[in-house]
């Protein structure tokens, strides 16, 4: 069976930084694409940042260019998402995602695993 497990999430005043992490498991991922993706209520889920496992290519949403950072430990099979000098506006449930390929695309379409989500949460 396959999931992908977040964690890391919480309540931080902003400036500050967090670290999520998403354990995927049940096949490999080495051909897939790891993306994350947040919601906040009311609004639509959008795009944060990607990376393919295979080509190493990365994307990022314009909101978070220079202040989140995507990355990979292959021996635990873990992807990252460091978050650093956070705003309120980076309030959302995020989720860690996968889609087949190499494409790194921003559309959560073609995203064909998802995880159950982990809440962030930043103060003013």
């Amino acid at each position: 069976q396959v999931q992908l497990v977040e964690s890391g999430g919480g309540l931080v005043q902003a400036g500050g930084s967090l670290r999520l992490s998403c354990a995927p498991s049940g096949r490999s991922f080495s051909t897939y694409t790891m993306g994350w993706f947040r919601q906040a209520p009311g609004k639509e889920r959008e795009f944060v940042a990607a990376f393919s496992w295979r080509g190493g290519a990365t994307r990022y949403a314009d909101s978070v260019k220079g202040r989140f950072t995507i990355s990979r430990e292959n021996a635990m099979n873990t992807v990252y998402l460091q978050m650093n000098n956070l705003k309120p506006e980076d309030t959302a449930m995020y989720y860690c995602a996968a889609r087949l390929g190499a494409t790194v695309t921003t559309s959560n379409s073609g995203y064909i695993y998802w995880g159950q989500g982990t809440q962030v949460t930043v103060s003013s």
